[in-house]
């Protein structure tokens, strides 16, 4: 048997909650003013993404350091599709992983981008469940 996680989600009145972490931080979560919430929270679909990327970006920013590679700056673009018909999910996201530096090792980069998206990312391997996923990897020379 695997590993079990185990988040609280607390109420906090009209449509905000706040929800627990492993780390020991909380954040809350609200819906937006058109739907009744004040906008004070993170959004839970939203958040999927931040998930996706933040568990890749975990995986490139360590493979970065175990390759020695020298990178001036990264940053992830998540650009998801909703559908139209409720139950909302994304049914298409693009994953698009920059980098920015002078002396950036193309292939080897393109490399720790492919561990994470192939080996590594167990929320990538969720979204791949119920999304079709396109990885885009861009270098920014300065």
């Amino acid at each position: 048997m695997g590993t079990t996680n185990h988040i609280t989600t607390k109420w906090l009145g009209k449509k905000a909650f706040e929800s627990n972490n492993p780390s020991g931080l909380n954040f809350k979560i609200d819906a937006s003013p058109d739907d009744g919430g004040e906008g004070s929270g993170l959004r839970p679909k939203a958040l999927m993404l931040s998930a996706l990327a933040g568990c890749s970006g975990l995986d490139v920013a360590g493979l970065i350091k175990k390759m020695k590679l020298e990178v001036d700056d990264f940053h992830i673009e998540t650009i998801a599709n909703l559908t139209d018909e409720h139950p909302k999910y994304y049914d298409a996201v693009v994953v698009e992983y920059h980098f920015h530096g002078n002396n950036l090792n193309e292939k080897k980069l393109q490399r720790a981008v492919d561990l994470s998206v192939e080996k590594y990312c167990g929320v990538m391997e969720m979204f791949r469940r119920f999304a079709k996923m396109e990885i885009k990897t861009f270098f920014h020379k300065k």
